[in-house]
């Protein structure tokens, strides 16, 4: 059977073809990139709606920006944003839904409202008992590598390779499968230099080396915005899916982005042109 992640309902995610594409839904003031412009629940669920159109796979739902400098949320507070965007997208799309976050208590109350993944930026480090949530309730978890700090002297792919074993060591220990683990070697400025990024996209093959389905999310990230001097996150899109086509060649199963129409074009024609010859029509 081809590799797959299994989600809490039975359904299968196939990874054996051109990675999915995870489109990204931030219900905060004050993320990076998009902050702010999902005022409201109905915004968020409308976004949400139009990125299962364009060709998502996995919708993403954040509610605590993850940029340097965000103001720290409580968990009450995150779940007044993200439950109402979950519990309306589940009535109007099939589209799996992930919830991007550290803590415990949200992924449980985001799985219980009908959420299927769950998305921690600090690969169950910050808050171990994150692990046993997606365990208890059958659902994939993805660990993310992250940094308090930026250290440029650091061997940056040793120190990701290093972190996400512990995760990994975390997650199997409370009852995750291993082919429910799903490993980000956390690309831009999660205690990382541009030079870092660049690293961990060009050597991101070297993460197979944990067993693992790879998740390569470089969306609109300052590191886009270093190489072609684009200033404006909303005007590194093109940048970004060359990042993401690369990361395709090197093993990425997932990929997480706010532009989906886009990025799901550019891999319609990277299938095709990469699916062998003896088996085109």
């Amino acid at each position: 059977m081809p590799p797959a992640l299994t989600l809490p309902d039975g359904r299968r995610l196939a990874l054996d073809a051109a990675p999915l594409l995870m489109g990204i839904v931030n219900i905060t003031p004050d993320s990076f990139s998009d902050g702010g412009m999902l005022r409201n629940a109905a915004d968020a669920i409308a976004h949400g709606e139009k990125l299962a159109a364009d060709g998502a796979d996995i919708i993403d739902i954040g509610g605590e920006s993850t940029r340097p400098g965000h103001a720290p949320l409580d968990a009450a507070t995150e779940l007044g944003r993200v439950l109402p965007v979950i519990k309306g997208l589940r009535e109007r799309i099939a589209t799996p839904l992930s919830i991007d976050s550290w803590k415990a208590e949200v992924a449980q109350a985001a799985l219980a409202a009908g959420a299927s993944i769950v998305n921690d930026v600090w690969g169950a480090q910050r808050d171990p008992a994150i692990a046993g949530v997606a365990a208890r309730h059958g659902a994939p978890i993805i660990l993310m590598h992250n940094r308090e700090t930026i250290d440029p002297a650091l061997d940056i792919l040793s120190d990701v390779l290093r972190f996400l074993e512990r995760s990994i060591s975390i997650a199997l220990a409370v009852g995750v499968p291993r082919e429910q683990i799903v490993v980000d070697p956390g690309i831009g400025l999660f205690g990382k230099t541009p030079e870092q990024s660049v690293r961990l996209i060009r050597e991101l093959g070297r993460l197979r080396e944990l067993g693992c389905p790879i998740l390569l999310g470089a969306s609109r990230k300052s590191v886009i915005g270093v190489i072609t001097g684009q200033s404006v996150p909303a005007e590194r899109v093109i940048g970004s899916v060359a990042a993401h086509l690369y990361g395709a060649t090197q093993g990425a199963a997932i990929i997480r982005a706010h532009d989906i129409g886009q990025h799901a074009q550019a891999f319609k024609v990277w299938a095709a042109i990469s699916q062998p010859l003896e088996s085109r029509p």
